[in-house]
């Protein structure tokens, strides 16, 4: 059956926006910029930095930082109207895509919101991997990127793992 969720994609979107700027806000009140909190000792910390660019830390030290600003909003925008007019243009069922749809418009909305109001994105989850002798630290990211990242990564899987038509 084929039961119309657009009303349940709606609320996981409007779940993530307010995630993320609840705990942009609690990192914004409780951590000085620059500063980090030590969650896991040498693997995770929170943290707070702004970041000018897009996800982990992308196109941060661009040439022209305000042109970059206004093409991550707009970007960002367009990608939120689409998925937006894709889910109200007809019934849609609670899929792996959509659910990965969801997420990917919450992040893009709770991101164009830090850009819009404050010209740079609040970055606070700091991670450090290790693998023996080899370790990389992880650019800073939020709880937007996460949705974004996992979203995206839904998509892949569910194209590479869907069955052929």
């Amino acid at each position: 059956m084929n039961k119309d969720r657009r009303g349940i994609l709606l609320l996981i979107a409007a779940f993530i926006i307010a995630l993320d700027r609840w705990t942009k806000v609690l990192v914004t009140r409780h951590i000085p910029e620059g500063d980090l909190k030590t969650v896991v000792p040498g693997w995770f910390w929170i943290s707070h930095v702004l970041n000018p660019g897009a996800a982990f830390s992308l196109f941060s030290n661009s040439a022209s930082p305000e042109r970059t600003r206004w093409m991550l909003i707009s970007f960002s925008l367009a990608a939120a109207l689409a998925i937006l007019v894709y889910f109200l243009a007809k019934r849609r069922p609670l899929s792996a895509v959509n659910f990965a749809l969801s997420l990917i418009l919450g992040g893009a909305i709770g991101n164009v919101w830090d850009r819009l109001r404050y010209g740079v994105v609040t970055d606070f989850l700091l991670v450090q991997l290790h693998f023996g002798h080899w370790s990389y630290h992880w650019p800073d990211f939020n709880v937007a990127d996460s949705a974004i990242s996992c979203g995206a990564v839904l998509i892949l899987l569910d194209s590479l793992l869907s069955k052929k038509q």
